[in-house]
């Protein structure tokens, strides 16, 4: 059986809940999902520069999981710039604290 997750500290919503290739109907285009926490990750690392220490800490998880969680966002990131996927953005259950 699985561990439960860690309830994460995500401080910030998505202004959209998809980028996609221009010109190109969703229907049609493969998916993949980016998860809250992932995207709460790479603003912290890859948008504010904090150090992964510093981002686990706001985030609430290990040094180790948020590596982890930053190279999972990292990967669906570019997999869907390179391959011409849509990137959906969804808010999961994990706690918000939006300030």
């Amino acid at each position: 059986m699985a561990r439960p997750k860690i309830e994460r500290k995500i401080r910030c919503r998505p202004a959209y809940s998809c980028f996609k290739p221009n010109g190109v109907p969703m229907k049609q285009l493969p998916r993949l999902i980016l998860a809250s926490d992932e995207l709460e990750a790479l603003r912290l690392v890859d948008m504010l520069g904090l150090q992964q220490l510093e981002a686990a800490q706001q985030l609430g998880v290990s040094r180790q999981t948020l590596g982890n969680i930053v190279a999972r966002g990292r990967h669906k990131v570019a997999q869907a710039l390179v391959m011409g996927m849509a990137l959906e953005l969804v808010t999961d259950t994990l706690k918000n604290t939006e300030e």
